[in-house]
C-alpha cells in the first residue's frame, strides 16, 4: 500500500498534477475598531469578533463591504448590543457559518426568524465549543448588559428582546496560543481568576468607560488581576460616550512590564508568544 501510494504520488509529479498541501500561515490579528477582529489562525483559518462593520466609523472602508473579510469559518459575538452584532447575521448567512454567541441571545435569534437553528448554536459561561478544526472557544464572564433591538419587518418598529446574558471569549488556536476577547465588561474580581484558570497570552481589553471599564480600571484589571505579557485596547473612539483613549490607557500601564499593543484599524498585527 506505502508502494501504491508512493508510485500515485510520483506519477502525479511526472504528469505535471498540482498537488495543494496545506501550509502553516503566520497567524496575525486584525482590528477593525471597537470589538471587531478579524482574527488568522496558524492553519490559516479566519475567527471574526463582533462585527460591527458597515456602520462603524472606524472600519476601514475597504471592510464594509462584508464580502472583503473573506471566507470566515468562526464567528463569535459577545452580547446584543448594535455595535456588536450588528453584521453578525448577514455574515452568517453569506458565508453558512454558524453565529455562536449568548445562548438565550441566539434563541431569541431564532424565535424572531433572524437565524435558522443550523446558523444559531447555543452555548454559555465555561462552555467550550469547537467550532472549526482545531479551533477551541470557551465562554467566560463578562460584566455588562445584551439587549437584542429587532426591527420588525410588519411594524417598521424598533422592539427590544433579551440577549442573554454577555461574554468573553478564550479563542484557542491550533498551536495552543490563546487570546481573551473580554467584550464589553466592566471590572470584576474574577478576571483574575480567569486569568490564571485559561493562561491567556493575549488580551483584548476595552478602555473607552462610560460602556465598559476605562484606561484607568483597564490598566488596573491588566496590573493587579490579569498580568498576561501583552494588551491590546479596544472599544474606545466610536462613541463620544466612551472617551477614554489609548494614551490615558498607556499613562496608567507605565512601568507594567506588560506590552500594550494599539493597533490602528485594519493593521496586521502577529500572534506571537512574546
Amino acid at each position: 500500500m506505502r508502494f501504491l501510494s508512493s508510485m500515485v504520488l510520483w506519477g502525479a509529479l511526472c504528469c505535471g498534477a498540482s498537488l495543494t498541501i496545506a501550509q502553516p500561515v503566520a497567524p496575525q490579528l486584525q482590528w477593525l475598531g471597537q470589538s471587531a477582529f478579524r482574527i488568522t489562525s496558524p492553519a490559516g483559518k479566519v475567527i471574526v469578533t463582533d462585527p460591527w462593520l458597515r456602520a462603524n466609523p472606524l472600519t476601514p472602508p475597504q471592510f464594509k463591504n462584508l464580502e472583503a473579510l473573506g471566507k470566515i469559518d468562526v464567528l463569535l459575538v459577545t452580547h446584543g448590543h448594535t455595535d456588536h452584532v450588528a453584521d453578525a447575521p448577514d455574515l452568517a448567512k453569506l458565508h453558512q457559518v454558524p453565529l455562536y454567541g449568548p445562548g438565550d441571545m441566539n434563541a431569541n435569534m431564532v424565535a424572531l426568524g433572524i437565524l435558522p437553528p443550523v446558523l444559531a448554536p447555543r452555548f454559555n459561561k465555561s462552555g467550550t465549543v469547537e467550532p472549526a478544526p482545531g479551533i477551541k472557544v470557551t465562554a467566560v464572564r463578562a460584566e455588562h448588559s445584551s439587549p437584542l433591538v429587532w426591527r420588525n419587518a410588519q411594524t417598521g418598529k424598533d422592539e427590544t428582546h433579551a440577549g442573554g446574558e454577555p461574554l468573553g471569549f478564550i479563542i484557542e488556536l491550533e498551536n495552543g496560543f490563546r487570546i481573551w476577547h473580554m467584550g464589553d465588561t466592566g471590572l470584576f474580581g474574577d478576571m483574575k481568576f480567569i486569568a490564571e484558570y485559561y493562561k491567556p497570552n493575549l488580551v483584548l481589553m476595552p478602555i473607552g468607560g462610560n460602556f465598559t471599564m476605562g484606561p484607568q480600571e483597564a490598566a488596573y484589571a491588566a496590573r493587579e488581576l490579569i498580568k498576561v505579557p501583552q494588551v491590546v485596547p479596544m472599544h474606545y473612539g466610536a462613541n463620544p460616550l466612551a472617551k477614554g483613549t489609548p494614551d490615558q490607557f498607556l499613562g496608567y500601564m507605565k512601568d507594567s512590564g506588560i506590552q500594550v499593543h494599539v493597533l490602528k484599524p485594519g493593521e496586521p498585527f502577529p500572534l506571537t508568544s512574546r
